[in-house]
């Protein structure tokens, strides 16, 4: 596969010639699928006695948290489109070169960066993430991975391409409940899985809306076009951000983006998901600009091996799973968040966003339950920001690298190709293809503005 080049110095109009660059290197009729023997460029890893050079992209919020994660090692730039945004990270680094703008941050400090954190809006992580890797950077993205399936596929092909280690910020992936998750499954405990419910409380902002018509000055600390970056063009208005953006289809993912590669990252991954044949989806408030108030998607996965089929479904906005027969019939379904996953043996249950502690029901079952080996390493401390950091000195791959979070993300936000086109979706996964839908084209792959 042939990729577009970064040039330093690169200037916006550039840049978005080489988006579209990149955009004709993957056309959706020519792409491959991931598969475990595609050749991958050798690991360009950071001496493990010197500490990792840093750049974060997005500073306030969950970026905060993100270069907290990664404090131990070097930050050498900060970036952010809002400087009241971020100024507490800013201040706890008085000596770290501060930019507005990713692109002039990546091309003047090229040579004095190993690895980048990504913390911006969804519809900022690909075009940030992508130039990185392109200069060679590993790179750490919040979820999801990125605004579009194909910008996950992309991303995907490009790190095994120019040879990065990735990982993608669901931290639930490195702890001890994704793996207890997985082992029980693989063990037989609850026999072959052929149905898992996935919920969630959000969305907690709000969705289902129009477009805003009044028109307002942005706070002088706030480049809006910057913050717009790729984003089609509209007036600032203080209904899109700090935190709202989550709801704007040309921002964020709605509840599902925001909140499934968390909750169905260890279900996916206890029962060898990838690609779904199909899906489909109820919702209620949804709008042009904004996703809805409540939603339940049905996914359909073929067999896996000697694995059978999988009916996958998801909730959010107050809705939830049936009550399962396993199920004690005085506990109550917690409406926070949580999985379960049904075999012909048995279900498993957790109750959180993260897997965090996951159970066989009834609690008599788990009471008599023989825990199987532990045959999955285990994260240190469970801290994926920790993962990552090692990976970059040539340890351990990150267990939520973008050969795994990057089908999971394109599983997650095929849902919303099924919510916005109210239709149910049958879909080529390996070519990234509905193969009876042909106007979800323009929802797989987006075009980008210049700013």
């Amino acid at each position: 596969m042939s990729f577009p080049k970064i040039e330093v110095g690169m200037d916006r109009r550039q840049f978005l010639k080489f988006a579209g660059a990149a955009a004709a290197a993957l056309t959706l009729q020519g792409i491959r699928s991931l598969t475990a023997d595609q050749t991958a460029a050798p690991k360009k890893f950071c001496p493990p006695n010197r500490k990792l050079r840093i750049a974060c992209v997005g500073c306030g919020g969950k970026g905060a948290s993100d270069i907290a994660g990664v404090a131990g090692e070097e930050i050498v730039a900060l970036c952010d489109v809002d400087k009241m945004r971020g100024m507490a990270s800013f201040r706890k680094y008085p000596d770290v070169k501060l930019y507005k703008d990713f692109r002039q941050m990546l091309t003047e400090m090229n040579d004095k960066i190993d690895a980048v954190v990504v913390s911006t809006p969804d519809h900022m992580h690909f075009p940030v993430a992508y130039m990185a890797i392109q200069m060679g950077k590993h790179v750490y993205v919040q979820k999801p991975l990125s605004h579009t399936i194909w910008e996950a596929r992309t991303l995907t092909e490009a790190a095994r391409k120019f040879g990065v280690v990735t990982q993608m910020g669901n931290q639930g992936h490195a702890k001890e409940g994704t793996r207890l998750m997985k082992e029980w499954v693989q063990s037989g405990s609850i026999g072959p899985v052929r149905e898992i419910h996935f919920w969630t409380n959000r969305p907690i902002w709000p969705q289902g809306l129009t477009r805003p018509t009044e028109v307002m000055t942005p706070p002088s600390s706030l480049d809006w076009n910057r913050w717009l970056g790729v984003a089609p063009e509209r007036p600032y208005n203080k209904c899109y951000l700090p935190f709202s953006w989550r709801g704007w289809w040309d921002f964020g993912c709605g509840a599902l983006g925001d909140m499934a590669c968390h909750i169905m990252d260890a279900g996916f991954w206890a029962v060898d998901l990838k690609y779904p044949i199909s899906v489909e989806a109820e919702s209620e408030g949804g709008t042009e600009e904004s996703a809805p108030k409540s939603s339940v998607i049905t996914y359909q996965f073929p067999a896996r091996g000697n694995q059978p089929p999988v009916t996958v479904k998801w909730y959010d906005g107050g809705k939830l799973p049936p009550h399962p027969k396993e199920l004690e019939a005085d506990r109550k379904i917690s409406p926070g968040g949580g999985q379960i996953l049904i075999g012909d043996n048995g279900a498993i249950m957790d109750t959180s966003s993260y897997c965090e502690s996951p159970r066989l029901i009834p609690e008599a079952r788990m009471r008599e339950f023989k825990r199987p080996e532990k045959t999955i390493p285990r994260v240190p401390d469970g801290d994926p920001y920790k993962e990552w950091i090692a990976g970059c000195k040539g340890g351990p791959m990150p267990g939520s690298n973008f050969d795994h979070s990057g089908p999971l993300t394109e599983m997650v936000l095929l849902g919303n190709l099924a919510i916005r086109l109210k239709k149910k979706i049958e879909w080529d996964g390996p070519n990234m293809k509905p193969t009876n839908a042909p106007e979800a084209q323009r929802l797989i792959r987006k075009p980008y503005r210049v700013f």
